[in-house]
């Protein structure tokens, strides 16, 4: 059996995933980076993007906005203001999201809201095509 630490991403509205992770895949503000079993403590926060997770054996995408994360040795912590199982991200929520973030990226009001608007709006519209 591979090598496993406790995951959990949640939102204020719910626990969107938890359980015992081979490995997590996360956007953070400084570049992606890859957590694996016995990782080095660390905080970040996330800029918009996906998360990727093997968990419980399963791939799990999910959508981050406003985020960071805590990683320990045997546990990795996502709190995310908001977040979406990417499945989800189709139709109305989609244009809702893409909208916000658009309309984000317009209000920035110096370079570094601007990055993160724009890392929103690259990452929705993906989904969108």
């Amino acid at each position: 059996m591979a090598q496993t630490f406790t995951f959990e991403l949640v939102s204020p509205e719910k626990v969107l995933l938890s359980g015992e992770a081979e490995q997590v895949q996360l956007p953070g503000s400084e570049g992606d980076m890859t957590v694996l079993p016995g990782h080095s403590p660390l905080i970040s926060t996330l800029r918009p993007g996906v998360v990727e997770v093997l968990l419980d054996g399963a791939k799990s995408s999910v959508f981050v906005r406003q985020a960071f994360a805590q990683v320990e040795p045997e546990r990795v912590t996502i709190l995310a203001e908001k977040a979406y199982d990417v499945r989800e991200l189709t139709g109305g929520l989609l244009s809702e999201e893409l909208a916000q973030a658009e309309a984000d990226l317009a209000a920035a009001k110096d370079d570094a809201e601007r990055l993160l608007a724009n890392h929103a709006v690259e990452t929705l519209s993906r989904f969108k095509a």
